[in-house]
C-alpha cells in the first residue's frame, strides 16, 4: 500500500493555513507543501508597504519560524513548480519530472503580476508580486530623488506610489479609470483619494500606456520615460507596473476536468474535482450567501479559505478512506459551504481604508465624508438593490467591526443604509 498523501499547491498564506489545518484536523500522513519561490512562506501585505518603505526586514515577512514550519512535519518542496494535475488519479506533476500520487490535492497557487509586452528586457521597470519583486524595488529607489511613473492606479499602485512619495520620490501614477481605486471604491471614495494623493504631490494622470523609451548600449537598455497613448511623455528611470494580475492557473490547463477561467472554479466546499480542492487568490467559488461566483484578492480570505479547504477536504476523504486507516479523531471536521464576509484594507499615508462585504460588481454606492480635513468617510455598496458592501476611512477599529454585521448577509439598500447612519450617529 502506498503511503497517505495531500499536496497543497503553493507555499503562501493559503497554503500554510490549509498545511496548518490538515494537522489540526487530523492528517497524520504526509503532507506536501510546494511552492515555485525559493522562500519559507511569507505575507505579501507588506511588500508594497513596509517593506517597501524600510521599516521592515524580508524576516519580518516570515509567516511562521523555522521550528514551527518543523513541528508541521511536512515534505517541504520549495523553490519547485508544478507543471500538471491528473484529477482522474489525483497524481500531480512537479517540473523536474516525480510524479506524486495524493489521497487530496489543494491547489493555493495564487495570482501572477501582469506586465506590458513593450517592457520586456527594459533595465528599470518592475512588477511588485513577490518577495524578491519587491525587494528589486526597493533597492531601485534607495537614495532619494528618482523620477517613478507607476502605472496602474489600482490598490498596489495607490499604495506604492505612497510609499515613494514619502521617501521623497518624484511620482506620477497613471490608470484607465480617472480616479485611484475608481473600480472598487466608487467615484466619491475616489475622489477622496485623488485629493489625498494630489495634495502630497503625486501627479495624476488618466490614459493608456502606449509605450516606453529607453537608452543603452549593446544588450542593456534602460528605460527612460513612459508615453501616454494622448502623445504625453512622462520623463522616469523608474516603472512600476501594478495593472493587476492573473490567477496562477496555466499549469492546470491539461486537465479536462477543470474550469480554469478566471481561477479555478470552485463549488460552495471549495472543491473543484473530487479531492482536489482551492483556496485563496486563485479560488473562484460559489459564495451560497451572494449567489454567485466570487474570487477574491485579500489577505484575510487566503487564510480563511485555507482552512475551509482543509476541513472540507479531510470531511470527503473520511468517507472514502479504509477503516484501518481512518483519520485521527478531530473536533470540527464536518464539510460546510465556505461563506465569509469578505475584508480587505489598505494603508496610503495617513488613512487606513478598511471594507467588508463585496464591493466589486456594484451598481450603486453611496458615501459620506463625514470630515474633508482627515478624509474621514463611510460608503455603502449594493448591487440588485441589496447593499453588499461597505467601507471606512478613519473610523476607530471598534467602530469598523461594528460595520461588518450590516452586510454579513445582503440586506435590502434602504435598510442598510438606515442601519449605517444609526451606526454612525
Amino acid at each position: 500500500m502506498s503511503p497517505r498523501r495531500i499536496a497543497v499547491v503553493g507555499a503562501s498564506a493559503a497554503g500554510l493555513a490549509a498545511a496548518e489545518a490538515l494537522r489540526r484536523f487530523g492528517w497524520t500522513g504526509t503532507l506536501t507543501l510546494v511552492g515555485d519561490e525559493p522562500h519559507p512562506p511569507y505575507d505579501r501585505p507588506p511588500l508594497s508597504k513596509q517593506l517597501l518603505q524600510g521599516a521592515w526586514q524580508p524576516d519580518k515577512l516570515h509567516l511562521r519560524a523555522a521550528d514551527q514550519l518543523d513541528a508541521l512535519g511536512l515534505d517541504l518542496r520549495l523553490g519547485t513548480r508544478a507543471t500538471g494535475l491528473d484529477t482522474a488519479t489525483r497524481t500531480l506533476t512537479l517540473d523536474g519530472g516525480e510524479r506524486l500520487a495524493c489521497d487530496g490535492v489543494i491547489v493555493a497557487t495564487g495570482v501572477a503580476a501582469r506586465t506590458l509586452p513593450a517592457a520586456a528586457g527594459l533595465d528599470g521597470v518592475h512588477t511588485l508580486r513577490t518577495l524578491d519583486d519587491a525587494l528589486a524595488l526597493k533597492e531601485r529607489l534607495s537614495g532619494t530623488g528618482h523620477r517613478l511613473v507607476v502605472v496602474g492606479n489600482g490598490v498596489l499602485g495607490c499604495e506604492a506610489a505612497a510609499v515613494a512619495r514619502e521617501l521623497g520620490h518624484e511620482v506620477t501614477l497613471v490608470g484607465r479609470e480617472a480616479l485611484p481605486m475608481a473600480r472598487t471604491v466608487g467615484t466619491e471614495i475616489g475622489e477622496l483619494l485623488a485629493a489625498e494623493h494630489r495634495e502630497r504631490g503625486v501627479q495624476l494622470r488618466t490614459a493608456a500606456v502606449d509605450g516606453f523609451e529607453a537608452d543603452g548600449d549593446g544588450p542593456a537598455w534602460y528605460v527612460t520615460a513612459v508615453r501616454l497613448a494622448d502623445g504625453t511623455r512622462l520623463p522616469a528611470d523608474t516603472v512600476l507596473i501594478a495593472i493587476g494580475s492573473e490567477p496562477a492557473v496555466g499549469w492546470l490547463h491539461g486537465d479536462p476536468a477543470l474550469n480554469t477561467t478566471d481561477g479555478l472554479r470552485c463549488d460552495a466546499y471549495c472543491a473543484a474535482a473530487p479531492g482536489v480542492y482551492a483556496a485563496g487568490d486563485v479560488a473562484r467559488w460559489q459564495h451560497p450567501v451572494h449567489g454567485r461566483d466570487l474570487r477574491v484578492e485579500h489577505r484575510m480570505n487566503a487564510t480563511e479559505q485555507g482552512m475551509a479547504a482543509a476541513r472540507n477536504l479531510l470531511a470527503e476523504l473520511e468517507e472514502t478512506l479504509p477503516a484501518d486507516e481512518a483519520l485521527a479523531p478531530a473536533a470540527g471536521r464536518e464539510r460546510r459551504p465556505f461563506t465569509p464576509v469578505p475584508y480587505f484594507w489598505s494603508d496610503q499615508y495617513g488613512l487606513k481604508l478598511q471594507a467588508y462585504g463585496v464591493l466589486t460588481g456594484a451598481d450603486r454606492s453611496e458615501a459620506t465624508v463625514l470630515d474633508p480635513e482627515s478624509r474621514k468617510a463611510v460608503a455603502l455598496y449594493g448591487r440588485d438593490g441589496q447593499a453588499t458592501g461597505v467601507l471606512a476611512i478613519g473610523l476607530p477599529p471598534r467602530q469598523v467591526r461594528g460595520l461588518r454585521a450590516l452586510i454579513a448577509t445582503p440586506a435590502p439598500w434602504e435598510e442598510a443604509r438606515e442601519a449605517l447612519r444609526n451606526a454612525l450617529a
